[in-house]
């Protein structure tokens, strides 16, 4: 049974998401309003901020499940209900979650380093590039959870994600890295038939109008770049998150508080994001683990692997592999 139905809920969907849209508003329209290099200081406060607020809301998430619960007849039908223990396991879960696509956006920060690297884009302009990109993402993202909610009502749906998690983590742990080419990208090959796209950046114009024609910048090209990898990684993320717990309006905000606190995450970890060279295989561990939960753990478990083994060792594969990196050194760094 879930425990908040978008049936009841749908005014907290839309105050949530009132709420992001006034903090990316805030953000852009006051704190960034003039284009400037985002220090490592200010992507820390940042960093503080968002991760504050995820941790308020999830407190408040469980003060208001322990109220509610109680009250709410329909679940007086489920067989040994515990109020206080389903609160309880309601805010482990979005813990556990925002601390999976957390883990997991790290890999988008690889991808921003390269590209922007790949396109020269100034560190000054890079981040209205995220914010609009990121803005893009929490569309993509909750799209892409509304469909993962309907195709969870069905059985064999579960297993199938559960598969498709545990072979991308085997893929991702034996992947090489590999030099990212946008110009061979699909999306941006077709997008150049419709538009020409200028050589030259212009300020921080998306678009710059050169001989009376419009022209794509490749700022623009870099924030579609980036809008295409997105996806890809929805497509993994989304999946795992629905690992952790079966309750949308909890996938949905644990994904979305991870996904605001990701460009101040950039800009903290861009210059040292090389050091953690053990991570992939980190992340590549807990995709599978949460593949196995889907597939066989929870089923073991009498349905529900227990949501504390599930935090510790999550938390544990991430915390190993950061420590590994820092104290074994790269292949790359012994030969040299």
């Amino acid at each position: 049974m879930i425990l908040f139905p978008f049936a009841e809920y749908w005014w907290f969907y839309g105050l949530f998401t009132l709420f992001v849209l006034l903090m990316l508003a805030l953000d852009l329209g006051v704190f960034h309003r003039k284009a400037h290099a985002v220090s490592f200081k200010e992507a820390s406060i940042w960093s503080v901020v968002w991760v504050s607020l995820a941790l308020f809301f999830n407190y408040i998430l469980y003060r208001y499940a322990l109220w509610k619960f109680p009250q709410d007849e329909r679940l007086f039908s489920i067989p040994n209900f515990n109020p206080d223990l389903a609160a309880w396991t309601v805010s482990l879960e979005f813990l556990t979650g925002y601390i999976v696509e957390k883990s997991l956006s790290v890999d988008n920060i690889f991808i921003f380093v390269m590209v922007f690297a790949y396109f020269a884009i100034p560190t000054k302009y890079q981040h209205r590039v995220l914010f609009y990109g990121i803005l893009g993402a929490l569309l993509f993202r909750a799209v892409f959870i509304a469909m993962g909610s309907a195709l969870m009502q069905f059985h064999w749906v579960i297993y199938l994600f559960g598969a498709f998690l545990i072979i991308t983590g085997i893929k991702m742990f034996f992947a090489h890295n590999e030099e990212i080419e946008p110009e061979k990208n699909f999306l941006i090959r077709m997008f150049k038939k419709i538009m020409p796209v200028s050589p030259r950046l212009d300020g921080q114009n998306f678009f710059s109008r050169i001989d009376g024609r419009w022209h794509a910048t490749p700022l623009f090209i870099a924030l579609l770049f980036l809008e295409a990898t997105d996806i890809i990684f929805a497509v993994d993320s989304v999946p795992a998150i629905f690992a952790i717990t079966k309750e949308p309006m909890i996938v949905f905000t644990s994904n979305i508080f991870a996904i605001l606190g990701l460009r101040s995450m950039y800009f903290m970890l861009a210059g040292v994001i090389d050091k953690f060279h053990l991570l992939k295989y980190g992340l590549a561990i807990v995709l599978v683990f949460v593949g196995l939960k889907m597939v066989w753990l929870n089923d073991a478990f009498g349905g529900k692997f227990p949501i504390t083994w599930s935090l510790g060792i999550i938390t544990g594969v991430i915390a190993l592999s950061v420590v590994g990196s820092l104290l074994i050194p790269r292949r790359d760094d012994k030969l040299a």
